[in-house]
């Protein structure tokens, strides 16, 4: 693509839906992707009514997504739950379904998809590849998910440091079981040093995702599906759900993710999209949110100050983080935490209207 106005890297919500709102204002878009096709991501199972009505604007409407009805959040904290509605309808997908419908939206809008092309480096208004290949634009957006880039480090706050989060994920296969215990929820499973969240996505399957600290991992051997196992024998409600779990597939795993972290420090034409902007612990389930929202925020900025748009607008986004993400991270802390995890759930029934609150608190505004 010739006279490339804007490349981004990472093909996931966060860059595809950059892409869509670049290529609707005009610009010549390149999205470029290292993988050759689109899998299916370990974070980002669960659709906000909020996320909702982004994927509306960008054209991917409720019946294009196809999933699970989400309308309500349910705490478990030993013998302790909760239950309660959520301020609006949500969705379980999987990131594979979402990942490809925003692709095909972006490629519709006029974006270029180059894929199997590996960004190294980013400078001087160019990405550099890893065979040797230097793509140029006046603007760039980073848009690579909770992986690392060179030269960007993301540093979790210090509390975590000496002992660092490990994200796993299992998936659970559909089952009339898992269908008549979890229905139309999304749960929060709350242990020591640990939560486990659990949604059904748009094939009846269970999408299991854990954020939990390498040093319970280490109790187990290092073993994830050890480390399942012995929460499932410990926690009656988990074991349950892991009743009918395949234990013969892989369990992803993906290690120090720094939920917490955020930026407003960004070089000129340089706009930092989704986890490489701010990584929201992962139980306020606003993964997607934060991706598009910052997607709808720097395409705005872009289409009004061009490169020159690029720290101001990752300064403003980083404000808008803020709050979510303290709120957020006091409700983690709180839930991972043996002394308090009870506390939590038995207020979250008492008090109803204090989750649907706290659900609203932790979305991302996009403007």
């Amino acid at each position: 693509m010739t006279g490339t106005d804007a490349i981004i890297i990472g093909a996931g919500p966060a860059g595809s839906a950059a892409a869509i709102g670049l290529a609707r204002s005009g610009a010549k878009a390149l999205l470029i992707e290292r993988a050759r096709e689109t899998g299916d991501a370990l974070c980002g199972g669960f659709l906000s009514w909020q996320t909702l009505a982004r994927l509306d604007a960008l054209g991917i409407g409720g019946v294009s997504l196809g999933g699970q009805a989400v309308r309500r959040v349910r705490l478990f904290a030993g013998q302790r739950r909760s239950e309660t509605m959520l301020p609006g309808a949500a969705l379980g997908v999987s990131r594979h379904r979402l990942d490809s419908l925003l692709q095909t939206a972006a490629v519709a809008a006029g974006a270029g998809l180059e894929r199997g092309v590996h960004a190294t480096a980013i400078g001087e208004g160019a990405v550099q590849t890893r065979d040797g290949g230097m793509l140029a634009a006046p603007s760039i957006f980073l848009a690579t998910g909770k992986h690392g880039f060179r030269s960007f480090p993301r540093e979790p706050a210090q509390w975590q440091r000496g002992d660092p989060v490990m994200g796993l994920r299992l998936r659970l296969p559909a089952h009339p079981g898992l269908e008549r215990l979890v229905g139309d929820a999304v749960e929060l499973h709350l242990f020591d040093r640990g939560y486990a969240g659990l949604v059904r996505q748009e094939d009846g399957s269970g999408n299991l995702c854990l954020a939990v600290h390498k040093s319970r991992l280490d109790q187990a051997g290092g073993d994830p599906a050890g480390l399942l196992r012995a929460l499932g024998d410990t926690l009656p409600q988990l074991g349950e759900r892991l009743a009918h779990a395949d234990w013969s597939q892989d369990i992803d795993a993906i290690g120090h993710v720094p939920y917490g972290w955020r930026t407003g420090e960004t070089a000129r034409g340089l706009f930092r999209l989704g986890d490489q902007a701010g990584v929201i612990p992962s139980l306020a389930g606003e993964g997607m949110g934060l991706a598009l929202a910052s997607a709808d925020a720097a395409v705005a900025a872009w289409h009004h100050g061009a490169v020159d748009a690029a720290p101001l607008f990752q300064r403003r986004l980083a404000a808008a983080m803020k709050r979510p993400f303290a709120l957020a991270d006091i409700v983690w802390r709180l839930g991972e935490n043996r002394n308090t995890a009870g506390v939590v759930t038995s207020l979250a029934s008492l008090f109803p209207s204090l989750v649907r609150m706290t659900s609203q608190a932790t979305r991302i505004g996009s403007r």
